[in-house]
């Protein structure tokens, strides 16, 4: 183990299997952020409704498929996995740096709105709950969650993450993304405890293709994927970077990370456990799922859940760095690897999709189980109160 803010380097995470993109009605987003015309809604979430938003409560809670893809990053500087320093360049420049001789060629993104400081053509988009800034021409974009006011796993939240990202994957200028948080303090809060509290069977059923579906997409991705965590990173949240190639934390007592679902009397499905353990090792996520541990910084980078962990202000040119390096590996080679070292994990669950959404209905649907989220909800009701 590094100490921290050393790290450790290009640790396999898991398996990444192969198959096609799915097609289906697009999801309405805000008018100055539209997807091109060609962009498909990823299957099994083509039923997924607008006007959904999650609101209080968080979990505490074959074709083939690998080519490259998009990335998103702010501002960040040097290169290599190091801590980075402090920079006049601005966010365009720390990626100019970082990426000299690493380039693509632009390519426009059905971009909505001019980004101040990026390459030329670069323009932000996304949607209401997601902002990407792309930069075409170093290859990398910045995925920003800003679902206010703790980036909670909705519905919709959910459905536009896994649009944005595969808009960013059906770009060939892009080869890597940088995950990170725009509302302050908190990576995501998690799963949405009112998508699974007081609603319908069918409302279930639907919200857990969801997750699902995000994690299929993020967990298979031909892209480098790095986390910038810049906030607290409990359940469905810590789930999310798990899914990305490298983890970087900042170094914030309050930004614990990890799978507590147990806490709330929830079981973490076998995905989630097979994910953990990928990372951490077997009896790590033992102890980590059963007890529904959340780990401070030196205690993330101890354990392994993240690699690196740096001062806050350092996280997001930490992060670059690191995918540049990741970006000096050729690509058919890197992503090759990805899809062989995590096939057997992705392929558990997409051979088990249904059992799995019937397993979470019948679970959630409990009586028991209805009780403590709603009486968790209420406690968090009057915590904001």
């Amino acid at each position: 183990m590094n100490p921290a803010g050393g790290g450790r380097l290009l640790r396999p995470v898991g398996g990444g299997v192969d198959r096609p993109l799915g097609t289906g009605r697009g999801l309405l987003l805000r008018e100055d952020s539209a997807p091109s015309p060609g962009d498909k809604l990823p299957r099994d979430l083509h039923q997924a409704r607008s006007g959904q938003d999650g609101a209080g409560g968080c979990c505490a809670s074959p074709g083939e498929r690998f080519a490259p893809r998009g990335c998103e990053t702010r501002g960040g500087q040097g290169s290599g996995p190091g801590p980075g320093q402090g920079s006049g360049l601005g966010t365009n420049g720390l990626l100019r740096a970082a990426f000299a001789g690493a380039r693509l060629p632009g390519v426009a993104l059905g971009l909505t709105e001019r980004v101040d400081g990026w390459g030329d053509g670069a323009r932000r988009f996304g949607s209401q709950r997601v902002l990407v800034e792309p930069d075409a021409g170093a290859g990398v974009a910045v995925m920003k969650l800003k679902n206010p006011p703790v980036n909670t796993l909705s519905l919709e939240f959910l459905t536009e993450l896994v649009i944005c990202l595969e808009k960013l994957e059906n770009d060939k200028s892009f080869r890597g993304v940088v995950l990170t948080s725009d509302c302050p303090g908190v990576f995501s809060a998690g799963l949405d405890l009112t998508e699974m509290c007081g609603k319908s069977p069918a409302h279930y059923a639907e919200y857990w293709k969801a997750v699902q579906e995000l994690w299929l997409q993020f967990y298979q991705s031909n892209l480098v994927l790095v986390s910038a965590i810049n906030g607290a990173c409990p359940a469905g949240g810590c789930l999310m970077t798990l899914t990305c190639d490298y983890r970087v934390l900042a170094d914030n007592p309050r930004y614990c990370i990890g799978l507590n679902e147990t806490q709330l009397g929830i079981v973490a499905p076998f995905w989630f456990k097979d994910t953990l353990e990928n990372v951490i090792g077997h009896r790590a996520a033992e102890r980590a799922l059963q007890l529904g541990l959340l780990f401070p910084p030196a205690e993330a980078l101890q354990v392994g859940i993240v690699d690196q962990v740096v001062p806050e202000e350092q996280v997001q040119s930490t992060a670059l760095s690191a995918i540049a390096q990741w970006m000096t590996i050729p690509d058919h080679a890197r992503q090759l690897t990805k899809a062989m070292m995590r096939k057997a994990t992705a392929s558990r669950l997409i051979t088990q999709r249904d059992a799995d959404v019937q397993n979470f209905v019948s679970f959630i649907s409990k009586d028991s189980i209805q009780k403590s989220l709603q009486l968790y909800l209420e406690r968090l009701k009057e915590k904001k109160g």
